[in-house]
This record gives structure tokens, C-alpha cells and sequence, in this order.
């Protein structure tokens, strides 16, 4: 099992992706795109998840300390084998120049059967191909029974500690994976063909790069595409786009007067070859008559834990932890500030609606940017909290929309660059204000720096993370004081 390998488990899935995101990743690792925040809670999750799911199989051993370290890993998983070691964690096999690690592996008192753990709620198409290369090399090597994917239950609502079980779903893939395995051992003769190559292999941009994953190379790529660029027309299919892209139309300029566009994205290309804004002054004046002083800008954020941490919760559920209110009385009047920023110690659902339903108890309408989302969060929450469902739909009637005017094209300028979020019609309309520059800019870094509170122990860390959150949900509402002002200067 010693042998020396030339593909792992994870190059081997980004080969069946891209031959050539498989080449940079083996000879050009250096190439490759920093990780986000966001990526990085990601990688979190799955390790939360795989330690986890090892309790299902309590008593085992580990086998790999260092993935990088594949010879020690591979020496110590045959000595826990023949040591008769019945629960293995991250056993280390090489087959055919090819290391897999198996998240556990469990003797049945005759033969082995191997789960591999998945944060997801589901069983992609490339799990399939992920158990289908773990089972073509781990059977080469040892009696293989079974080979089933753990994976969370969705449906599982937490009540007290955590009923394992329950947590997890346990699918046996070995039937679906035993008919791949003529096409996993073609595919690994061709990406092995792939790696000898002297250059990289000369694979124009596609669909591929962004599935199943966003490739790790993308910065690379994608560095001749414009920051503006056919592929930021809005609402048009990502076919249409590379379609566009491969016909040499990259430029908005580009795209042919005679190409099937809808009327906004029509309105979009002509608005930025001839530098001109569109305003819908009826639709804007009939959408500003709708809208009554006082005034609360409002906002949440939220996070999604794929382990529930609190009773009454699922895994992967939206967790609303901070808002952000801005108050106006009058059209000029002063503008005043509330917060809720919970601790990252218990639920702060509760916490969150009380102080909700306090700063908002006086009249007024509730503006907020995209109100499916928080619409959503307060029914879930006064579902949640029964006792408090009356106030909080006293509330939700309340609540009307900011972005329609952009949405609906009312409003529309070049610099918005074809999207009507708040991140690029702030600074389309309020130029000296723009989330660039700031630690947290939008909200999936903003969920991932709170969750890592749960786990951040450096004190000055923490007080860091608070700020910036406060300071991007903050900058959230205020951004609809300025462009509500901004319309009604209109």
C-alpha cells in the first residue's frame, strides 16, 4: 500500500471537472485563488460534520494526522489493521497511483464497510463519483462489503443534546458505485494521460468552471475577461452568455443588435454604450406615494450552522443574529440608529425578536432592500415564538420594498453594471459611499465571521469581528436613508 501516488481523491474530482484546473492544481498550486471567508466556514463545516459522524462509530483510531504526510498515513493504517483496530477514522490507501483517505471505516467481524461523511443534505452526482474512485482503490486493497455516504437530515429538529441518528442519514452506494467503476478507471487512465502532458492543456472558459464547484483557479482563467463583460448581463442564462462569449461578442459593445435579449437587457447594453440613465419618473412617483414618514431602514443578518446549536432548530436554518434600524420621522428630519448584535453564546433568536418588536413598536412603515428575506426570517421566527406571532405581523404589514424601483428598471444608471443590489446601486447613486474597503462587505462573509465567534478565543479578535459586523449592517441601512433621498430628490 506504500506505493507512491499521482492523484488524490480531490484532484481526481477537480480532473473530472477541468483537465486543466487538474494540471494547475498538481504543477502550479501557487496559481491558485485565495480562500474566502466564506469557502473557508465551508471547509469548517466539513470538518465539524466528519468529527461528528465519527461518534456514530465511537472507539476508533485515527489514522491520518497529516494529509500531507500520505507514507506516515498509509504505515499507520495498515498497522491499526493488523492490529485487528475494529473503527478506523481517515484510513490512508494507495492504489494505482491513487490516495484516497476514508472518513471511517468499521469491521463487521468479517469484512470492512466504509462511509464517507458529507455536510450536505443531499447525495450529489459527484458524491457518487467521489464514493465510486474511494471504493475502486480501498477494494484493491482490502475485502470491501459496503460503502455507504452520511449525510445531514434536514428534516431533524434539535431537541436537547444531539440524537445522532437522528442527525444523520446513512444511503448505501456500493450498487451505484460498482457501475462506475469501468468509467472511473477510464476516466483515471485519461487524467494520468493529462498530468503527463509538458503544458498546460488549452481549455477555454465554460459552464464547467463554476460546476459542480467553483474552480480553484478562476483568477487565472478568467483574468482576459473585462470586470464588464457579457457574463454581467442581467437575468440572461449562463448558457446564452458563454454562447455570446464563444460567437468573440465578450464586450457589451460587442453583442449584436439582432441577438434574443428581453427588453431590460436590451435597456442594459444601451444604457452603457451610450452613457445614459433611464428614469421612469410615474412608476417612481407612484412607488414614493406608497411610502409615509416615520420610516424604519431595516435589516438582518443571518447564519446558518450545519450542526443545530439551539432546541428547535435544523441543520443548514437561517439564524437571524443581528439587524441593523434606521429611523426617520420626517423627510428631513433626524436620522436615528438602533442595533441587536447577539453574543456567540446560545440561541439569539428570542433575544433578537423582542428587541425587534421594541425598536419598532411606534408607527410607521418598515422599509427594507429585498423584503422576501426578512419577511421570511419574522414568519419563521413568530412560528418559533408563538407568543410574540400577533406583534410580528403587526410588523411584517408593514414592511415595504426599496429595491422594487431598481428591480422594476424604474431606475436605472450604467454604473449600476446591470444588478440592482444595494452594493452596486449605492454607489451608483450616492458616490462617495461603496462597501469597498470594508473587513465585512456582504453577507456571506458577515455569516462566517459570526459563526467563527463560536470558536474565536482572542479577545481583541473578537471585539474586531463585532465592529465590522456592526459596521457592515449599519452601512446597510443607511445606504437606504441615502438612496430613498435620493429618488425623492428625483
Amino acid at each position: 500500500m506504500a506505493e507512491k501516488y499521482l492523484l488524490s481523491k480531490s484532484s481526481f474530482i477537480k480532473g473530472i471537472q477541468c483537465d486543466k484546473q487538474l494540471y494547475l492544481y498538481k504543477y502550479h498550486y501557487d496559481w491558485m485563488d485565495e480562500v474566502s471567508e466564506s469557502q473557508q466556514l465551508i471547509f469548517n463545516r466539513g470538518h465539524d460534520v466528519g468529527e461528528l459522524a465519527q461518534k456514530l462509530f465511537p472507539g476508533g483510531i485515527k489514522a491520518t494526522e497529516d494529509p500531507r504526510k500520505a507514507a506516515q498515513a498509509i504505515e499507520r493504517t495498515t498497522e491499526l489493521i493488523e492490529n485487528g483496530t475494529k473503527v478506523i477514522y481517515e484510513a490512508a490507501f494507495v492504489f494505482d497511483e491513487v490516495l484516497v483517505i476514508a472518513d471511517i471505516m468499521v469491521w463487521d467481524g468479517n469484512i470492512w464497510n466504509i462511509y464517507e461523511v458529507k455536510s450536505s443534505t443531499s447525495i450529489s452526482d459527484t458524491y457518487y463519483q467521489d464514493a465510486a474512485i474511494q471504493y475502486y482503490v480501498i477494494s484493491n486493497c482490502l475485502n470491501v462489503k459496503d460503502i455507504s455516504i452520511v449525510y445531514l437530515n434536514n428534516q431533524y429538529v434539535r431537541n436537547g443534546e444531539i440524537e445522532l441518528q437522528k442527525q444523520f442519514n446513512t444511503e448505501s452506494v456500493k450498487d451505484k458505485v460498482s457501475e462506475m467503476q469501468d468509467l472511473t478507471k477510464s476516466e483515471l487512465t485519461r487524467l494520468k494521460k493529462v498530468l503527463m502532458g509538458k503544458e498546460i492543456p488549452k481549455i477555454e472558459i465554460g459552464p464547467h468552471c463554476s460546476n459542480p464547484y467553483q474552480c480553484s483557479f478562476w483568477g487565472h482563467c478568467w483574468k482576459d475577461i473585462p470586470e464588464y463583460s457579457v457574463f454581467n448581463i442581467a437575468g440572461l442564462r449562463g448558457d446564452k452568455k458563454f454562447e455570446l462569449y464563444e460567437l468573440g461578442h465578450i464586450k457589451l459593445e460587442d453583442v449584436p443588435e439582432d441577438y434574443p435579449l428581453s427588453k431590460t437587457q436590451r435597456l442594459q447594453i444601451e444604457s452603457h454604450i451610450e452613457k445614459k440613465s433611464v428614469l421612469d419618473k410615474d412608476n417612481i412617483k407612484k412607488f414614493l406615494s406608497s411610502i409615509s414618514y416615520p420610516v424604519y431602514y431595516m435589516d438582518f443578518e443571518t447564519f446558518m450552522p450545519a450542526i443545530p446549536k439551539f432546541d428547535g432548530t435544523r441543520p443548514y436554518q437561517q439564524i437571524p443574529f443581528q439587524y441593523s434600524l434606521h429611523y426617520q420621522e420626517t423627510p428631513n428630519g433626524k436620522v436615528e440608529h438602533d442595533e441587536f448584535l447577539a453574543d456567540a453564546a446560545g440561541d439569539p433568536r428570542e433575544p433578537f425578536l423582542k428587541k425587534l418588536l421594541e425598536d419598532t413598536k411606534e408607527p410607521g412603515i418598515i422599509l427594507v432592500y429585498n423584503k422576501a428575506f426578512e419577511i421570511t426570517r419574522m414568519k419563521e421566527l413568530a412560528a418559533d415564538f408563538p407568543k410574540y406571532a400577533k406583534e410580528t405581523e403587526e410588523r411584517i404589514e408593514r414592511i415595504f420594498d426599496l429595491m422594487q424601483p431598481f428591480q422594476k428598471k424604474y431606475y436605472y444608471t450604467p454604473d449600476m453594471l446591470g444588478s440592482y443590489s444595494i452594493k452596486s446601486v449605492l454607489p451608483a447613486l450616492v458616490p462617495d459611499m461603496s462597501y469597498k474597503g470594508m473587513e465585512i462587505a456582504d453577507g456571506g462573509t458577515a455569516s462566517a465571521a459570526f459563526e467563527s465567534l463560536f470558536y474565536e478565543e482572542d479577545a481583541f479578535r473578537i471585539k474586531e469581528i463585532r465592529e465590522n459586523l456592526l459596521k457592515y449592517c449599519g452601512m446597510d441601512t443607511l445606504a437606504m436613508v441615502k438612496i430613498l433621498n435620493v429618488l425623492q430628490k428625483l
